[in-house]
């Protein structure tokens, strides 16, 4: 394609992503729900605070708008936390949901035809695989899982059950990213070079400490060995302590500190931009550099990934400064696309490479997208158009990209952790410390003058993918039997 063409090309790509709707777009909503009821009941498993303060609040404002939903059951280990959500529920809806402590008594009883998750990371994996094997739908609070091996767990439970599942970063609603997928896949920065995000913070008490103690916190009103999981063999069994249960975050056992509870939001956002998914190889760093407050996981940590597309993602931060962020970014050889911070996007900018690299008139550009006022509500109107509809994939966020964005970020705090880099086989599913020949694999292709590799769905060619060899390499090379291979 001449550059004349090519220029309109991604003149015209540029126009449609920015005015087309995309996926992240709420759907229109289906004549009927695809469950057994009529309205679409639903239960909360430990609805704390981001249970209460998200997936409740967000679902009593969605029946106000006349969404036929019902909110039916709250199990909830916590009495005052339960009685606090129930009373809310009714408030809001008319409807009193039955309390439980045992959220399997509660799907018993309930005739659920869905639940949110909102418990601590350690426990999604089981409630998850329970509520599906229910044949119930499930918007699961991020991380997906506490580990990468019940991440994949989860994928192939959801594949197999037929159900809908969300997973809890409200960022995928963004419809920015699937417009910024389409002008990447067209060439618009030409090869996919890597992606950069943050997540910086900053606090006088440290971070997760900000979640309060009270002294109604106690064994009689929590159920603490149900809390812990230590019956189902999911954490040990400790001394009943209120910093844990409420400040779990700061505590590997329950939680992974900013890889899970941070990382998770930028990075999966990247990978839908970039339509990128497993990693082949991850290296995390970090430390505990000044939060000394008892914690386990870092206040200062970055997480590198290499895909098998050759792409590099770095994400990074500490919760000591937050006035330095960095740029959400996404590199190729021909440009960059630039974020700012946060989520609240009106547009993103293009920066073009300079013309000596690209041979190609480019210029710098503001390119607009639809803004978003409140991602989570539109999280919950995305997961309940996909309910109705009954159409898995309908999801911003489905468990493929879950168990993508556990890849990167945990793997990165275990490698922090355990100083190894991981690698990981993406067909068999396989994590290894092993090196499979990472760097010869790249070598080997630069010595075989071999072509580019590209995000998935890429359609340009080699826009953007090639280089010009300077006349003099034509005296490159070496001297065989003392022949010059300038002269072949």
């Amino acid at each position: 394609m001449q550059s004349s063409d090519r220029r309109t090309f991604l003149s015209h790509t540029t126009k449609v992503a920015a005015t087309t709707a995309a996926f992240g777009l709420p759907a229109k909503h289906a004549q009927a729900f695809g469950g057994s009821n009529e309205h679409m009941r639903i239960g909360f498993i430990g609805p704390g605070g981001r249970g209460f303060g998200a997936h409740v609040k967000s679902l009593c404002k969605l029946h106000a708008s006349g969404r036929k939903v019902e909110l039916v059951g709250v199990a909830e280990v916590y009495k005052t936390q339960r009685d606090k959500v129930a009373d809310h529920i009714k408030d809001k809806t008319g409807t009193a949901p039955g309390r439980y402590v045992d959220y399997n008594e509660m799907i018993e009883k309930e005739n659920l035809d869905a639940v949110c998750i909102g418990t601590p990371d350690h426990w999604h994996h089981k409630q998850t695989i329970d509520s599906l094997a229910a044949g119930l739908n499930v918007y699961c609070e991020k991380p997906m899982t506490k580990t990468v091996e019940e991440a994949f767990s989860v994928e192939r439970s959801w594949n197999k059950s037929g159900k809908v599942m969300q997973v809890g970063v409200q960022s995928t609603s963004l419809p920015v990213w699937d417009e910024v997928r389409a002008l990447l896949q067209a060439g618009k920065l030409g090869k996919v070079m890597g992606y950069q995000t943050e997540f910086f913070r900053n606090s006088d008490m440290g971070q997760w400490r900000y979640y309060q103690l009270s002294q109604d916190m106690k064994p009689s009103t929590i159920d603490w060995a149900r809390w812990l999981g230590s019956n189902e063999g999911l954490t040990p069994d400790v001394p009943f302590d209120r910093e844990i249960y409420a400040q779990w975050r700061r505590f590997w056992p329950y939680g992974s500190g900013m890889f899970t509870d941070l990382f998770v939001h930028r990075t999966t956002s990247m990978l839908k931009a970039t339509g990128l998914r497993l990693p082949g190889r991850v290296v995390g760093a970090g430390g505990i550099f000044l939060e000394y407050d008892g914690r386990d996981v870092p206040d200062v940590a970055t997480v590198v990934a290499d895909f098998d597309e050759g792409v590099q993602g770095l994400v990074t931060a500490t919760m000591c400064n937050e006035k330095s962020r960095i740029n959400q970014l996404i590199r190729g050889h021909f440009g960059t696309f630039t974020f700012g911070n946060g989520e609240e996007f009106d547009g993103f900018d293009f920066m073009p490479e300079r013309g000596p690299v690209t041979h190609v008139r480019q210029k710098a550009e503001r390119i607009k997208t639809k803004k978003v006022e409140d991602t989570t509500l539109a999280h919950f109107a995305n997961w309940l158009d996909a309910c109705e509809a009954n159409e898995p994939m309908m999801c911003n966020n489905p468990p493929d990209l879950g168990a993508a964005a556990m890849a990167v970020v945990n793997l990165g705090a275990q490698s922090y952790r355990k100083g190894k880099v991981f690698f990981l086989d993406g067909e068999k599913r396989q994590i290894s410390t092993e090196d499979p020949g990472w760097a010869k694999k790249w070598e080997a292709l630069s010595e075989s003058r071999g072509q580019p590799k590209h995000i998935p769905g890429w359609t340009a060619g080699d826009y953007g993918s090639t280089l010009v060899d300077p006349s003099y390499m034509k005296y490159a090379g070496p001297w065989i039997d003392g022949n010059d291979p300038a002269d072949d």
